[in-house]
């Protein structure tokens, strides 16, 4: 009983060593766009790596069965609400101010790349840091809607908070809207807000969802007294959660939701009785005030996504090298490579329609974007979202499948990565929300017309035989998705369009992200002689289109355990 003998199942665990230096998309990318300039952050990039792939990592899994715990009332009966963090969160608060994870954006020391620099840092940390990305992403949505709405009180008084390197002086923000009447129907929202003195509002109403519920401040949808229904009468509200004292302002904690996933973020059910809040900038048109914010979280969303689909595939990448069944490794067994070799492709297209989004959004912000790239940035918020939310669930399941039973088993952590990503397509607008969004938006940018313009840019910029034929492909699926939308674009036939809009959403969106692959792997052909690129991409449009491709064997094994490439 005491020596149970060779039989019993010893495996070496699946190891992470510098997220950065591992990461041949990621150096890739940014060494096209940062140039020799790369050289000059790097050392920020590889901390972060660093952090990712060991102490973090290893702290992650040592905190696994820590979660946030409420206390509503201390031992002589007074009410405090006081909300306990994991020690993994409480370190990653600190990590995320210094370094920058919010500030880079706004110091813009980078000028237009500064998203691209601010959003690969997120990429590295999200994984390690059981969703701490969570308040991030609503902290970046805040600071940007506080900036748009003019409201210079209100700037001066937050924005500092929002956007400091100093753990000590760095705030939070909660994004407060979904409630038990509403939910992504906004307009039906019933907290009140009542006139008090000196402009200020008092807040009356139940809010059902708020994540991050431990924030300094919140950006909160509020009907004032005597407006219409609907979100034309909402108003945006801004709040701070406590007093000079540092009690709730009145805000009640009703309880910490028991979610499927995100365990580690104090999502919480809150009552504002009576919670002092100011107006943003006006007493009505509150869900139009948000949109700032939507395109900052939906882009947190994506780039958390594909961080994901990345973490999953480095571990099973990993995995695969230390595994022995009948009698090989993983990495020698052919089917097992080419399973491996699919997911690389799928997150790599994912990877670039997410940082070409990032992209968009940093050159909007400094040189500003003309007709047709704005057009782009207001379709791609949303169809960028739906897309890789989704295609991540999908890969993080393949992944968890690649790792058999020891993924299914809670001790090794891996479970928490498919139920945390599991919360990628509902966060911040459902599939289905987010494509109806899209219908809006392709009514105001002659439809998916400026999508098959970026989509063809790609295509002339391969010459490559396998690329110019992915890239062809691509065109063709955006050419056949903007006649069937014209086709079912009129009044008459709202139904279908609206039936069919999750479909169009889907193909828009595999497509971009395939033309956004092309454009990169041609440009790693020239740059860096690695054909590993394209290799995804021919692999992508194939089984896109017949899942009987055959790639030969040794591009198989160089995607898959990304492998047998030039050192970059």
């Amino acid at each position: 009983l005491m020596n149970p003998g060779p039989e019993l199942f010893c495996q070496d665990p699946p190891r992470l060593g510098n997220q950065f230096d591992d990461d041949r998309m990621l150096r890739s990318l940014l060494r096209r766009r940062f140039g020799g300039s790369l050289d000059e952050v790097l050392p920020q990039l590889r901390a972060m790596g660093e952090l990712a792939g060991n102490s973090l990592y290893q702290m992650q899994l040592d905190d696994r069965r820590n979660e946030p715990v409420l206390t509503q009332w201390d031992a002589w009966g007074q009410r405090v609400d006081q909300i306990e963090l994991s020690p993994l969160w409480r370190r990653a608060a600190v990590i995320a101010a210094e370094s920058g994870l919010i500030a880079t954006a706004y110091e813009q020391h980078w000028g237009p790349l500064s998203r691209s620099l601010q959003f690969a840092l997120v990429y590295l940390f999200h994984p390690s840091t059981d969703v701490y990305t969570c308040p991030l992403a609503m902290t970046d949505g805040a600071a940007r809607t506080l900036i748009a709405s003019n409201n210079r009180a209100l700037i001066e008084r937050a924005v500092p908070r929002l956007t400091s390197r100093d753990p000590g002086l760095a705030w939070t923000s909660g994004q407060w809207m979904t409630e038990a009447s509403g939910g992504s129907d906004v307009g039906r929202s019933e907290t009140r807000a009542v006139p008090d003195q000196d402009q200020w509002w008092r807040l009356y109403g139940r809010k059902w969802f708020t994540s991050a519920a431990t924030s300094e401040m919140a950006l909160t949808l509020a009907r004032p007294e005597g407006n219409g229904p609907g979100g034309r009468g909402l108003a945006l509200f801004y709040l701070e959660t406590r007093d000079a004292e540092g009690r709730l302002d009145g805000i009640r904690v009703c309880r910490l939701k028991d979610k499927l996933g995100t365990r580690k973020v104090p999502t919480a059910e809150l009552l504002l009785d009576g919670c002092p809040a100011q107006l943003v900038a006006g007493a009505d048109n509150g869900v139009q005030q948000i949109v700032p914010m939507l395109e900052m979280t939906r882009t947190w969303n994506s780039v958390c996504a594909v961080a994901a689909m990345r973490r999953g595939i480095a571990l099973s990448r990993d995995y695969a090298r230390r595994r022995i069944a009948f009698g090989r490794v993983l990495s020698e067994q052919p089917l097992h490579l080419d399973t491996l070799a699919w997911l690389q492709a799928r997150t790599e297209a994912a990877f670039h329609l997410c940082f070409y989004l990032v992209d968009l959004l940093g050159r909007r912000e400094t040189d500003g974007l003309g007709e047709l790239a704005s057009a782009e940035l207001r379709l791609l918020t949303s169809l960028t979202k739906l897309s890789t939310g989704r295609e991540a669930v999908a890969v993080i399941s393949e992944i968890i499948e690649s790792f058999g039973g020891a993924g299914y088993v809670e001790d090794t952590g891996l479970p928490t990565l498919l139920r945390d990503t599991q919360v990628l397509p509902i966060w911040e607008g459902t599939t289905n929300v987010l494509a109806l969004d899209l219908l809006r938006a392709l009514a105001l940018t002659d439809g998916p017309a400026p999508i098959l313009a970026l989509v063809e840019r790609c295509r002339a910029a391969c010459t490559d035989p396998r690329l110019v034929e992915a890239s062809a492909l691509a065109g063709v699926s955006v050419r056949r998705a903007c006649e069937w939308y014209q086709q079912r674009r009129g009044e008459e036939d709202r139904e279908r369009l609206e039936a069919g809009a999750r479909r169009l959403a889907l193909v828009l969106g595999q497509a971009t992200g395939l033309a956004l692959l092309c454009e990169h792997a041609q440009w790693a052909l020239e740059h860096q002689r690695d054909r590993r690129p394209a290799d995804a991409a021919a692999r992508l449009a194939a089984h896109g289109f017949d899942r009987l491709y055959e790639n030969p064997a040794e591009a198989s094994a160089a995607l898959a355990m990304d492998s047998g490439g030039p050192q970059q």
